[in-house]
């Protein structure tokens, strides 16, 4: 493999093609025209202009991308995440093309890619389930009943469904039907297939999530768990490897269980095995994301092991060069998802221009992403600015570096998430590894992150007043107005973060 055209964008692209050249392989990258000056499409090899910025008319033009890479010679297409990632006709396409899609096969896709069959697919395997549907309902009255033998609360959900679409969490018998109808509805409108099916809710759950490889040679392994339980809309803000929680004995079981998934399905290459796990650590099957994680670098903090490389290697036919045995977990990563929202605004996204973009450095930091100082946030896309991620020898090492690295952060002209991750590594709940998924609707709120400025604005103006006061004993009386400036200008560049 030569050459390999990366179908993404921004800062997936950019660090599929740093591994693509650390391994001697040309890349090509693609773009829409809000892109045409972005990271990725200059540092790649060769660029081609896809189209207008909508993503249907650029990233999702499953058929141009395969025409311009059969022109250009390349060997293997890349999915990186969303856009065509998880699309098996078009990883179907690829390879009737005869170019390799650096992937899993558009069966293993296709059968992962429905809750429903994927849970039929498990089954015979041992993966623990929590209790529901065994197939899509939608007679009413038969589903009304199935949740009362499974005792309330329940929980209605989309079979082809994602980020939270086409879920209803039922409380009551009477409430029943119309939450039933509206999941339909929006499962409907938002993946064009109306299927549901039942589980029992779980209160308090925490999402775990278990790293595999597989080879074309029937090997697997597991490369531990990731904590993803702090969320906001069903998405994921905040992952940590490994969990906090997890014992040796239920670590082991989790790993075992996710790669009897993997095996379930024939999976090649890089996937993820979804859990939801309660108070008590039972832990139960939820999805496999038929891809690579945008969490995926505290697994490879963790670890030391380059999970693109891997892809690209399984993809040419090679073996794992590891066993299970052969890895272990050395110290402990966070990861906060820098999003360019609103968190004092229901996290919605806010777009404009990075007047200023400085990236944190220093031991133990790592930030991926696909944007400079200049540029414009697009409106059409997922609002991530950055992943930023630190490992320590601990999770409170690492967990301070994380503090550290938001403090050296610059980002000024948007709004986005680096105070809210900073209160939330500072919580107690969080810091004490006691949370779950209610952990952002439990805890916070908007005028926290106001209370936090308020109390650095205190600082400065306390740390003003000693400077002073010190040119007052100085006799240094002409520099009191600048001062008194360059403090206003301080707290109002901490403002615009």
């Amino acid at each position: 493999m030569k050459k390999i055209l990366v179908a993404n964008r921004g800062e997936i692209a950019l660090r599929v093609m740093r591994s693509a050249k650390e391994m001697g392989i040309k890349t090509v990258a693609v773009y829409s025209e809000a892109d045409r000056n972005a990271p990725h499409v200059r540092y790649a090899d060769e660029a081609i202009l896809l189209g207008p910025p909508p993503s249907n008319q650029s990233y999702l033009l499953a058929d141009k991308i395969i025409a311009e890479a059969l022109k250009l010679g390349v060997d293997g297409i890349h999915p990186g995440y969303g856009f065509l990632s998880e699309n098996a006709s078009f990883s179907e396409k690829v390879a009737a093309a005869g170019i390799t899609f650096i992937g899993p096969s558009p069966y293993s896709i296709q059968l992962m890619g429905n809750k429903l069959s994927a849970k039929e697919a498990v089954k015979d395997f041992g993966i623990p389930m929590v209790p529901g549907s065994e197939g899509a309902i939608d007679d009413i009255r038969v589903a009304k009943e199935l949740a009362k033998s499974i005792g309330f609360p329940v929980l209605i959900k989309a079979a082809a469904g994602g980020g939270g679409k086409g879920m209803r969490i039922v409380e009551n018998a009477e409430e029943f039907e119309e939450q039933m109808q509206r999941a339909v509805s929006e499962a409907v409108a938002s993946f064009g297939d109306g299927a549901v099916f039942i589980e029992k809710f779980v209160g308090s759950p925490r999402h775990i999530e278990i790293q595999v490889l597989a080879d074309n040679h029937g090997n697997v392994v597991h490369l531990f768990e990731r904590e993803c339980s702090i969320q906001r809309r069903h998405q994921k803000v905040i992952e940590e490897a490994p969990s906090s929680v997890l014992t040796p004995e239920v670590r082991e079981k989790m790993g075992q269980s996710a790669v009897m998934v993997a095996k379930a399905c024939n999976y090649s290459g890089a996937g993820t095995v979804e859990f939801l796990v309660d108070e008590q650590l039972n832990y139960y099957f939820l999805e496999m994301n038929t891809r690579l994680q945008v969490e995926h670098p505290v697994t490879e903090l963790i670890t030391g092991v380059d999970l693109v490389k891997e892809q690209i290697k399984v993809a040419r036919g090679e073996k794992l060069s590891f066993t299970q045995d052969d890895l272990q977990i050395i110290g402990h990563a966070v990861e906060l998802r820098v999003y360019a929202e609103d968190p004092a605004n229901n996290f919605l996204p806010d777009i404009g221009k990075l007047k200023s973009y400085r990236r944190p450095t220093g031991p133990g930091v790592r930030v991926d992403d696909g944007f400079q100082q200049g540029m414009d946030i697009p409106i059409y896309y997922d609002p991530m600015i950055a992943k930023l991620a630190t490992h320590g020898k601990n999770r409170e090492e690492a967990l301070q570096r994380m503090v550290r690295a938001i403090d050296e952060y610059d980002i000024v002209g948007i709004k986005n998430t680096l105070a809210f991750g900073k209160w939330a590594m500072q919580h107690e709940a969080f810091r004490s590894g006691n949370f779950d998924t209610h952990f952002i609707a439990r805890y916070f709120k908007p005028a926290m992150l106001n209370e936090s400025n308020d109390t650095e604005a205190l600082i400065a103006a306390l740390l003003g007043v000693k400077i002073l006061e010190e040119q007052k004993s100085n006799g240094n009386a002409t520099a009191i107005l600048d001062n008194g400036d360059a403090g206003n200008k301080w707290r109002k560049r901490r403002q615009l973060r």
